[in-house]
């Protein structure tokens, strides 16, 4: 059990390890068998102004008030020494945890959801996303 819980840490640390990261929303003490991590990563368009970079982190603080959201942390690209297999070129990289599958499948159905990426996607040129499941 405490390998598990040792590899669920090592995991969220390595996800948010490599942004300069700020934290939202906490409703979790730390990650279970079934708990989803959102990583979500943003390319930002060149020559958005700051005020247009602010406006769009707004859409961060939207999303963390949908009740089925645990955690959102959010950062940049940490300055960690270039090497083949890391990548720098994203703007922001989004974390957020979900209880279970159910929660993330409800959260992505969420009409805040839906409505912030329709006011927020001007900003962004490309978006991955890649989820986690905790075992």
């Amino acid at each position: 059990m405490k390998r598990k819980q040792f590899i669920a840490g090592a995991i969220l640390t390595a996800a948010s390890g490599t942004v300069m990261a700020k934290q939202i929303k906490s409703e979790s003490t730390g990650l279970k068998k079934g708990n989803i991590i959102h990583n979500v990563y943003f390319w930002l368009k060149d020559g958005i102004s700051k005020t247009e970079e602010e406006d769009f982190l707004r859409y961060f603080e939207l999303l963390a008030k949908i009740p089925l959201v645990q955690t959102i942390n959010y950062g940049k690209a940490a300055p960690t020494p270039k090497r083949e297999v890391v990548d720098h070129s994203y703007s922001y990289h989004l974390i957020i945890t979900f209880k279970n599958l159910q929660d993330i499948t409800a959260y992505g159905n969420h009409p805040d959801h839906a409505a912030g990426a329709e006011q927020f996607k001007k900003y962004w040129q490309r978006v991955e996303v890649k989820d986690t499941i905790i075992i």
